[in-house]
């Protein structure tokens, strides 16, 4: 995500233009965008006109650049595209204000939202910005006698180590364990989350095989994966399967995964944890929370007025960030939101247990 501009709207209301970068920020978007939002942007809509030429074709479509008031959200995942729906309250034809009209936005396109911002929207904001500009996903490439290291972030890759020197036999070889060792120590200093290591034969695994003896802590960060050749053409091919995407989203998911255990554990031994809106929101007053799970999609229906909680979802999550503890906002699309689904949405690990 990348924030072109912050500022303050009309009403105590704050803007931001945005340009979404990817699909994960356009699903970041709609779990942004709530009814009585204010989005604007460029956009085309047909408009009929009175000219007798026209008539029988339902009118010409004419670039505009509109605001409406949201009704409606939808993230068309498979259309890689967000559909914003609400009533026109200003365009740059007057004729046109007052009209149902949807602003399909895409990847790469600036739209401003005017709203009051939520603490955890903000940071979700923010924090797919800070992904766009930090990698954390690192691409080794390796075959016999070369190997190199690309960061990935969403601008694109950049190599960050190169080694070549040859092995087997000869007068200049090395041994291939030099090779390995000098790419495990750079790997070993690369703050990631995240290490693909590509490369053709079995080069690779031998690779892994040293890295696992000798820098455990990068082992665990490793997955591997076959291609025909190294260096730009090695992540070139790593990027066209589609192995970042994957390897990000299971890092999501781990991250989900561990909390999600931690809760079921306190849930078998009545340990520290709490879950269900209304002992969720009773732990919060007393600052007990110390990590508040909450599903993403219930999230957006409680602050639609579409659920069923009684309490306030919002002032929960402001109480507990007022008192020291961390949100995380859980995706349903993944095993563990789904989990949190069937214990009522939203939990919490606790500081301490609550008699």
């Amino acid at each position: 995500m990348r924030i072109s501009s912050r500022g303050h709207g009309e009403e105590g209301r704050e803007r931001m233009t945005l340009v979404p970068e990817n699909v994960d920020d356009l699903w970041h978007l709609s779990h942004v965008l709530e009814s009585g939002d204010f989005v604007s942007g460029d956009t085309t809509r047909r408009i009929q006109r009175d000219d007798e030429q026209l008539r029988d074709t339902g009118g010409q479509r004419e670039h505009l650049f509109v605001t409406i008031e949201v009704d409606d959200v939808e993230f068309a995942r498979f259309a890689n595209r967000l559909r914003v729906g609400g009533e026109i309250v200003d365009c740059s034809r007057e004729d046109q204000l007052g009209h149902h009209h949807t602003i399909n936005v895409e990847e790469h396109d600036e739209v401003t939202i005017e709203k009051h911002f939520k603490p955890d929207q903000v940071e979700r904001i923010e924090a797919a910005e800070e992904a766009a500009e930090n990698a954390d996903v690192a691409i080794a490439t390796v075959e016999e006698g070369e190997a190199h290291i690309h960061t990935v972030a969403q601008y694109g890759t950049e190599e960050r180590f190169s080694f070549t020197a040859p092995t087997g036999k000869g007068e200049y070889a090395r041994p291939r364990s030099e090779l390995f060792a000098e790419l495990g120590k750079a790997l070993a200093r690369m703050d990631v989350d995240a290490i693909i290591l590509a490369g053709p034969g079995f080069t690779k695994q031998d690779a892994r095989d040293y890295i696992e003896e000798n820098h455990s802590e990068v082992a665990d960060l490793l997955t591997v994966v076959d291609t025909a050749g190294i260096g730009d053409r090695g992540v070139h091919e790593v990027l066209k399967r589609g192995a970042v995407d994957e390897v990000q989203t299971q890092t999501r998911i781990s991250k989900e995964a561990s909390l999600l255990d931690d809760l079921m554990e306190g849930i078998a031994t009545g340990e520290k944890v709490a879950y269900g809106i209304d002992e969720v929101a009773e732990a919060a007053e007393f600052g007990a929370v110390e990590t508040l799970l909450v599903l993403d999609d219930r999230l957006r229906r409680e602050r639609q007025g579409d659920g069923d909680w009684e309490v306030d979802v919002n002032e929960v999550i402001q109480t507990v960030e007022r008192k020291g503890g961390e949100v995380t906002v859980f995706s349903g699309e993944f095993d563990p939101g789904q989990q949190l689904r069937n214990l009522g949405g939203i939990a919490a690990l606790l500081r301490y247990r609550l008699q």
